[in-house]
């Protein structure tokens, strides 16, 4: 009995089991047919004690190598020797391969819009205020001392301090100039 496809014709079978298959045959010298268990089933036993499937065909002596993915069980090593396993495999997913696109604001997936929305509103409301205190109150700096209180500087130290990253020049805010007026009070009296 050979195994048919939908019109009737021998089935081609491939793949890793069938290649062993063929260089066994090739060794030793031998023919064989392939057909499939009448009932289309790998084995597992009836509870009359007897077998169904791979196993069955085996174990009533109407196939004599049973070649298929199975699973070695003591019940079926019981009734059937087996090979040692030749091929491991793991049950595994096969997806389309997807097209490589580079996303030049893949460093902004990890927060939402509205999220990135604020912390750049924040960063412009406070740099704002920055530089209007400093341009209403500015720093009394000792002579030589360099201090830019421009509003793109503003905006680039809330930025530094934002993202901890600092920056060389050190602005001076409004808690410093307070006490320094302090101290330049005490060195008067």
């Amino acid at each position: 009995m050979v195994s048919e496809n939908v019109l009737g014709k021998p089935k081609k079978y491939q793949g890793f089991s069938i290649d062993v298959l063929d260089a066994l045959a090739n060794y030793l010298g031998f023919k064989y047919e392939i057909y499939v268990a009448p009932d289309h089933k790998y084995g597992s036993q009836q509870a009359d004690g007897t077998w169904n499937g791979l196993i069955g065909e085996l174990v009533f002596k109407r196939a004599d190598v049973g070649m298929s993915a199975l699973t070695i069980t003591p019940e079926r090593e019981s009734v059937v020797d087996f090979t040692t396993r030749y091929m491991d495999y793991s049950v595994g997913v096969l997806l389309r391969k997807a097209e490589r696109t580079v996303d030049m604001f893949a460093c902004l997936a990890p927060f939402d819009l509205s999220l990135w929305a604020c912390i750049a509103g924040t960063v412009l409301l406070v740099g704002t205020l920055v530089y209007l205190l400093n341009w209403l109150n500015p720093p009394r700096l000792p002579m030589g001392s360099v201090s830019s209180t421009t509003l793109y500087n503003s905006m680039w130290f809330v930025y530094g301090s934002f993202v901890q990253q600092g920056e060389y020049v050190r602005e001076r805010g409004i808690c410093f100039v307070l006490e320094e007026e302090k101290r330049f009070k005490s060195e008067k009296k």
